[in-house]
């Protein structure tokens, strides 16, 4: 048969990645595909000199490839939300089946997307879009399909592992760990994205619709940073047998659906919490499967371009079946998901980690644990360190059961109001992941 002709848009890390890998497994691909795939046409504004295209043609104008007839499959790897949306969107009218590693525009925009692809009978495929390498959105949508999914976690941004893993292993301040992040290449220049959890957040909320079978909805899902976090609160997680990551949490509850990024305290026994430097790693708990756990490299030009090329695969081998026997984009059919709601983050349960600062007198401890028990909120444990010499405050951490935030938003707000506590009570929530 002849080879599928494809059409890439960006030649940056990933793009550069997925030429280098279709052109040095050229034969193994095609013997998994039935088919050659072959590209035809590249968009991109400057040459990575990691890439030979000799005899390739190249635009600087992606709609030049999306408009090219002979392009069959149009990959999206320019990422953002404005750009990349008009060539998706215009890649679908034309004809073309679509495979991105962008997360932001599913996340934002997949339900729109989907409803068109599904309508001009195209595939639009994104393993890459969450978790670099790791096959995740496969395994959930397609191998887990005979499970209940009851929740997951993940650790689903590697810049943010990265920060805390040197902060706990070495003592490291934020900021610290922060520049050397962005020396290497970990972290943007402007690391909002990734320090205060909105990149977490786009994965998040894609892995959850496809482990429950609800629309796309980033706008609800709540978002926390680990800008706040503190050495001595990584120490003190540490001392009490546990270990902190920035974690996307999705629990499905009879009220409705958890959607959480937050820093997060996890047994130190966990196989997730020793998941460290800039790896990925997600958890899924299933009512048949139980409780599995994927790992590996979230991020750089090959195992990016590992799950890109594993999409071109997949659309290559159901180009010619039928477009309504076709893996749904989202795990279950369109007309079947649920309108099952996202819970705000005052009705979530979860333990939690509270870090008070108190002064240096008799009766303290007493006036917390009265607080705590009036709210029905129990402790697990309470840990009280010497008084701080610079400020002469004494730190008392709590680790509570699990409790509705709303709750713990109460205590919080009568222990802030308490004469002998002294600045703002640091909270962090606590999975055990069991």
């Amino acid at each position: 048969m002849k080879p599928v002709k494809v059409g890439i848009c960006g030649l940056g890390t990933v793009g550069g990645g997925t030429f280098n890998v279709l052109k040095r497994n050229a034969e193994e691909i095609a013997r998994r595909a039935g088919r050659g795939i072959e590209v035809v046409h590249i968009a991109m504004r400057s040459q990575n000199p990691q890439c030979d295209i000799t005899g390739t043609p190249t635009t600087a104008d992606v709609f030049d490839v999306v408009n090219n007839p002979e392009v069959e499959i149009v990959v999206e790897l320019i990422g953002g939300y404005t750009v990349a949306k008009d060539l998706v969107i215009k890649a679908i009218e034309n004809g073309k089946h679509v495979v991105t590693a962008n997360k932001a525009l599913i996340a934002v925009h997949g339900n729109e997307i989907f409803a068109l692809a599904r309508e001009k009978g195209v595939i639009v495929a994104f393993e890459a879009a969450v978790a670099g390498g790791i096959p995740v959105i496969k395994a959930i949508r397609e191998g887990l399909a005979a499970n209940r999914i009851n929740w997951l976690a993940g650790i689903i941004n590697g810049t943010g592992n990265f920060i805390l893993s040197e902060m706990r292993e070495k003592g490291r301040t934020f900021d610290d760990v922060l520049a050397e992040a962005q020396a290497l290449g970990y972290a943007e220049a402007d690391p909002t994205f990734d320090v205060e959890g909105t990149d977490a957040a786009h994965k998040l909320t894609i892995l959850a619709s496809i482990a429950f079978g609800i629309p796309l909805q980033f706008e609800k899902a709540y978002t926390e940073g680990i800008t706040k976090l503190t050495t001595a609160d990584v120490n003190y997680a540490e001392a009490l047998g546990y270990r902190i990551k920035h974690l996307g949490v999705a629990r499905r509850t009879e009220a409705g659906i958890e959607l959480r990024v937050h820093p997060t305290l996890i047994p130190a026994d966990r196989l997730i919490a020793n998941v460290n430097g800039v790896m990925n790693a997600v958890m899924v708990n299933g009512d048949a499967a139980g409780s599995t756990l994927f790992y590996g490299a979230g991020a750089g030009m090959e195992p990016t371009a590992s799950a890109v090329v594993a999409d071109l695969v997949d659309v290559v081998r159901v180009m010619t079946s039928d477009p309504t026997n076709r893996v749904p984009h989202l795990a279950f059919q369109p007309d079947a998901l649920s309108d099952h709601p996202i819970l705000p983050i005052e009705a979530c349960e979860s333990a939690y980690y509270l870090r008070i600062h108190a002064k240096d007198r008799p009766g303290v401890l007493a006036q917390v644990a009265s607080i705590m028990s009036a709210r029905g909120i129990n402790i697990e444990s309470i840990m009280q360190k010497e008084v701080e010499e610079q400020d002469g405050l004494v730190p008392m951490i709590l680790v509570t059961h699990r409790v509705v935030e709303a709750q713990i938003n109460e205590a919080i707000n009568a222990l802030e109001a308490l004469d002998d506590v002294v600045g703002s009570v640091v909270r962090i929530r606590v999975e055990q992941l069991g």
